[in-house]
């Protein structure tokens, strides 16, 4: 948190953080995150994109605006691309010129003095939306709504699966380390169990043990056979990425670890499949790079 307030100036206009860091998995302190926010007059923006509704509500933290990107767990399959915008209705854009002051393009209709607390929104649907489209097909629409019926099912298996194998991984002899808030061990443990009580989600990361890092990394990804290698998270399969060999095979091994990526490490996104069959998988891969 000190680390936040020193970065706010006069010109800063929100606070932005995500409830699941991606790629560590880390925790964000939501509740103390608002307070800092509303002591300088800003908005509190969270990304609960890996969270989801089922598993944490910011609003009931003190957020102000809450976004999802739908295309992972909400919708659930990896098949339509949409995005969410919640706003809690409690913040006052008084001091929020694009938001306070008259819109020419409505006669001079001044949102937050006409919709209140709602004139962030109602500015995004009136004008943004207008300006810039409606990037959401009614197909997708439809897709997502589909999956928000089976959101909290959903979860609860997403979860018990991650919360499985981050255990397994823990114990594992080729496995450095395993970044999973549901791990008692994991720094911000404690922060999991109050904004995630049900679980830290079902993405997170964990470093081979091998000389060669690198080289290990795209061998286990070679040997996996349920896992999908793939950059997306949030699907129903359960997908698979090593950054040093794919995203980010650019940057040298001191670079990776500056960003915080290093050239150990594996992400993972779990999914709905048999726990045991996962198990499996993960175990005869990292056997393949000893």
């Amino acid at each position: 948190i000190e680390n936040w307030a020193a970065a706010i100036t006069p010109q800063t206009r929100a606070l932005y953080g995500e409830t699941v860091g991606n790629p560590k998995g880390s925790i964000l302190d939501i509740e103390a995150l608002a307070q800092l926010a509303h002591a300088h007059n800003i908005p509190l923006i969270i990304d609960n994109t890996f969270a989801t509704p089922y598993l944490c509500r910011p609003i009931d933290f003190g957020a102000d605006i809450v976004v999802h990107s739908a295309t992972k767990f909400i919708g659930g399959h990896g098949n339509s691309i949409g995005g969410v915008i919640v706003e809690s209705g409690k913040f006052d854009y008084s001091g929020y010129p694009t938001i306070a002051d008259p819109s020419p393009s409505y006669h001079d209709l001044r949102f937050y003095e006409t919709f209140g607390h709602y004139g962030f929104l109602m500015k995004a649907r009136a004008e943004t939306l207008r300006d810039t489209g409606g990037c959401l097909s009614p197909f997708n629409a439809f897709m997502l709504i589909q999956g928000l019926e089976t959101l909290s099912m959903r979860m609860q298996r997403h979860v018990t699966n991650a919360a499985a194998i981050a255990a397994f991984l823990n114990e594992h002899p080729q496995v450095e380390w395993v970044a999973y808030a549901g791990l008692a061990a994991h720094p911000q443990h404690a922060l999991a169990q109050k904004y995630l009580p049900q679980g830290p989600g079902a993405i997170f990361t964990f470093g081979i043990k091998a000389a060669n890092p690198r080289q290990a990394g795209k061998t286990f990804i070679e040997s996996l056979h349920l896992f999908s290698h793939l950059a997306n998270v949030g699907d129903a399969r359960s997908l698979v990425i090593h950054p040093a060999s794919t995203t980010h095979q650019q940057l040298s091994d001191a670079e990776l670890r500056a960003g915080g990526v290093g050239p150990e490490m594996i992400r993972l996104s779990i999914g709905l499949e048999t726990t045991e069959d996962l198990i499996w998988d993960l175990d005869q891969a990292l056997n393949a790079t000893a």
